[in-house]
């Protein structure tokens, strides 16, 4: 009698653990399709962009950036017009280079 009791506990524990298996099954199958989705490269780059988008010293950044380049672009083509002499151009292209350095790291004092 008492190998019945034994044999009915361990088939119950076998169909326990069967059950838990096929749960944990399902739950890594739905975390590899959730990782796999995560990991294309269009679904990496879009939130990539949407980061960007929402974080407002990166929207600073890009801002001061941009204004930094056009300011030294602008600069250039207002001092040396468009020159073919190579020296002008290699001067030009260095004061580009400086406006818009001075402009991007000093931005927050410069007034509008």
């Amino acid at each position: 009698m008492k190998n019945i009791s034994e044999t009915d506990k361990l088939n119950e524990t076998i169909v326990l653990l069967e059950n838990k298996q096929a749960l944990e099954l399902r739950s890594l199958k739905q975390q590899f399709e959730l990782t796999y989705e995560n990991l294309k490269p269009l679904n990496i780059i879009k939130s990539v962009f949407s980061e960007m988008t929402t974080s407002s010293d990166i929207k600073g950044n890009l801002i001061s950036n941009a204004i930094g380049m056009s300011t030294g672009y602008l600069t250039k083509k207002v001092l040396l017009g468009s020159t073919h002499n190579p020296i002008k151009r290699i001067l030009g292209t260095l004061l580009q280079f400086v406006i818009t350095n001075v402009v991007t790291k000093h931005s927050d004092n410069i007034k509008l």
